[in-house]
């Protein structure tokens, strides 16, 4: 028997988009989650809400701009009575630009974004998770985060400050029982490839089903070993981990580990 909505469990994907965001989302539906999309155009809620609906998948929308953080957080706080089991946050702006280049509101703009949303999430969310005993909170995170990319230099500044934000909140919450993780996706996100979104979401998955004892703040997907190796960690609030991202894949750009701002 299927639950109903109000009885399944419930995964709310922060930063929806038609890419990793619609797939994690199928992903769980198929596993009887009741699933909410957030992000900030409601014509594409809607659409990527009709396609979950076709798949069997029950869902809702909520219309919320991240890069507004106050109005962020009181759509947050809607939602916060019905303690989600898994949040995602898949949310990223990205732009070619520059770092000695950028202006000040850009850098805010994007950092509300990358960084500011993601703990925003932790915040609202994770008290109720921490009382309960129980919870996943998972953020996509993209390579460079430990290897800066010139060209996406706000990219890179806020990718590194939601791995670092992700690392306190995984040393902070595991010993409660919240699983908060990191995937840090080493190239572009693109259906068919090593990288393909359906793919990196049975990682999601594989991380919400993980056994504690095996948690890690961070799971790092390489495009070339995508297909056949398995997800390397990196312990709670380390170092970045040693392993090397293999020359062969590609150097990630908008489209990864999150979209313009932000549909991914």
């Amino acid at each position: 028997m299927t639950p109903s909505v109000s009885e399944a469990q419930h995964l709310i994907v922060l930063g929806a988009g038609p890419g990793l965001g619609l797939a994690v989302a199928r992903r769980f539906g198929r596993e009887g989650f009741a699933v909410t999309l957030v992000a900030r155009q409601a014509g594409h809620l809607a659409a990527l809400a009709r396609e979950l609906h076709d798949a069997g998948v029950g869902a809702d929308t909520v219309t919320a701009d991240i890069a507004d953080p106050r109005g962020f957080r009181r759509a947050l706080e809607a939602l916060a009575p019905r303690t989600p089991d898994v949040v995602v946050y898949n949310a990223a702006r990205t732009a070619a630009d520059g770092i000695l280049t950028t202006d000040v509101d850009h850098l805010l703009a994007t950092y509300a974004v990358d960084v500011v949303g993601a703990v925003t999430a932790a915040q609202v969310f994770t008290p109720a998770m921490r009382r309960a005993g129980r919870g996943t909170f998972l953020a996509t995170g993209g390579h460079p985060s430990v290897a800066p990319d010139p060209g996406h230099a706000t990219l890179s500044l806020g990718k590194a400050g939601l791995r670092a934000a992700v690392s306190l909140l995984h040393d902070e919450l595991r010993t409660d029982g919240v699983h908060v993780a990191g995937v840090t996706i080493g190239g572009a996100v693109v259906p068919g490839g090593a990288l393909d979104p359906d793919r990196i979401a049975e990682t999601y998955w594989a991380l919400h089903t993980q056994p504690e004892s095996e948690w890690t703040a961070e799971t790092t997907l390489d495009g070339p070993q995508a297909d056949t190796a398995p997800p390397r960690g990196r312990g709670g609030g380390g170092a970045p981990d040693g392993s090397s991202r293999s020359a062969r894949a590609p150097r990630p750009g908008p489209s990864a580990g999150g979209a313009a701002s932000p549909r991914a």
